[in-house]
């Protein structure tokens, strides 16, 4: 008991400090604008997507949102033609499956510059999620969600990033998850495809510090959309009962923080301390931004240790509890039957 206080206590320090970090440190770095400047959005039809695709139309930005629901994206454009800063603001979408082949890719990207302007900015929003146990998750199933996922955000990526380092600016969003910072019961090739994407906006953010490019990696925890909804359907019940505790965040209060912290340069968007807390422990080499938020790391890791070895400890009693439960129900039917 006397161990769980003291790990509370250093939990709850941390995050005090972490937020003293980023009113009176981080919260002085200036802020680049888009504003006139290309931004384009995929998954921009919906969701977390869609939301950043209107805080960036609120802050003056042309605006291209990339899909496939022909519908949902003139939805989108229609919302963003009503909060209109500037006359002069362009807006469209393009309907396109970002994860096929990467040559239809650059070139609907290149048809779009071509009526918008150079994308200086692009947020990689598109993604899915297919929940259940490894060897219940069909293999065209699991090549789905590394398409979607990791394909659709490499193809843009992989696009506009010689012409961003070419130009000698630009921002680059990679929309991760919290599933990215450790595996978890019903998660397995989800959890892979958010990894990958964690790799590659951490290699990326290295190789082009040097051209002037920014890399930010979102890692948003579970958010109230309708990909969310999708995803619950197939979520095993340890699942639900792992992840459910954290809540629900709204769309809107991650794409402000997402563009945020893009705009001010930020390698990691997190919201909430819940979420601050697994990605410091569940990134300790992930280039986090400030000498100040790194020594406050160096403080606090240690004793938080426990609170990961807890955490787990957690973890692992739900997914006992929930496989006795199923052995108990299973034992009662095969009685029923005789």
């Amino acid at each position: 008991m006397e161990l769980t206080l003291e790990i509370m206590f250093y939990v709850g320090v941390a995050v005090f400090v972490h937020i003293l970090v980023i009113l009176f440190v981080m919260g002085k770095q200036k802020s680049k604008s888009i504003c006139g400047r290309h931004v384009v959005v995929t998954g921009g039809s919906k969701g977390i997507g869609l939301c950043l695709a209107v805080e960036c139309a609120m802050k003056g930005a042309d605006v291209t949102v990339i899909a496939r629901d022909e519908k949902m994206l003139s939805g989108a454009v229609a919302l963003m033609e009503v909060i209109r800063q500037r006359p002069e603001q362009k807006f469209q979408f393009r309907s396109l499956d970002i994860g096929g082949d990467y040559e239809q890719v650059e070139r609907v990207l290149g048809e779009i510059e071509e009526s918008v302007g150079p994308i200086y900015a692009l947020i990689n929003c598109a993604g899915m999620a297919i929940c259940g146990v490894f060897e219940e998750v069909s293999v065209a199933d699991a090549r789905k969600l590394m398409n979607v996922n990791f394909f659709g955000s490499y193809n843009c990526t992989r696009y506009v990033l010689p012409k961003m380092k070419k130009a000698g600016e630009g921002i680059i969003v990679i929309t991760s998850s919290q599933a990215a910072m450790f595996g978890i019961f019903g998660y397995g090739p989800y959890a892979a495809s958010k990894y990958a994407l964690r790799a590659m906006a951490e290699t990326i953010a290295m190789e082009s510090r040097e051209f002037g490019v920014s890399v930010t990696l979102a890692l948003p925890c579970d958010t109230n959309t309708p990909g969310f909804e999708e995803e619950e359907k197939s979520k095993p019940r340890e699942t639900k009962i792992i992840s459910g505790g954290g809540g629900l965040v709204e769309p809107e209060a991650m794409a402000k923080a997402i563009l945020k912290d893009a705009l001010k340069g930020n390698f990691i968007s997190t919201v909430g301390a819940e979420s601050w807390l697994i990605t410091m422990l569940g990134g300790a080499l992930m280039p986090w931004d400030g000498f100040f938020t790194n020594l406050l790391h160096a403080s606090v890791i240690g004793p938080l240790r426990l609170f990961s070895y807890g955490l787990h400890k957690y973890f692992n009693s739900v997914i006992s509890k929930c496989a006795k439960e199923d052995r108990q129900q299973k034992a009662l039917k095969e009685e029923g039957s005789n």
